[in-house]
């Protein structure tokens, strides 16, 4: 490469690509599918140390998931 060529951005530090922010779950192109195993097993233990155990629901798929392990882990105080 000579001096007066650049070396390609990187997409993923370029402060205007926005493409690798967190999207909220309601914008995710697979947030209709089934949520995932690791999902279903922390949203369990959540709603268990929660005591509430009417939060797990296995039959939520990715997005709702991901809203209500979020949603227990701010009542719980583990957010961050």
């Amino acid at each position: 490469m000579s001096k007066a060529q650049s070396a390609p951005t990187n997409p993923k530090t370029d402060p205007k690509d926005v493409s690798n922010q967190i999207k909220d779950p309601d914008q995710w192109t697979t947030g209709g599918e089934p949520m995932t195993g690791a999902q279903a097993s922390y949203l369990k233990t959540l709603s268990e140390e929660a005591k509430e155990p009417g939060a797990f629901d296995p039959d939520l798929d990715k997005a709702e998931a991901s809203k209500r392990i979020d949603a227990l882990r701010k009542e719980s105080g583990k957010e961050g």
